[in-house]
């Protein structure tokens, strides 16, 4: 597992979200720790690398 820690496009706090380094391609919803709004987070490993992470709102 890969923790990538990002700020929260919501409330702006840092979080972290676990990531399974074995999976190449992945696009997951989770809520904030913080503020419990969901995010879409869409995770890219290369050779268990992570080499792209992107969020977006999905809104309240």
């Amino acid at each position: 597992m890969y923790e990538h820690f990002f700020q929260c496009p919501y409330c702006w706090e840092e979080i972290s979200f676990l990531l399974d380094s074995s999976v190449p391609q992945q696009t997951y919803v989770e809520d904030c720790e913080v503020c419990c709004n969901p995010i879409e987070a869409t995770a890219k490993f290369n050779n268990q690398e992570l080499v792209f992470f992107e969020i977006r709102e999905l809104g309240q």
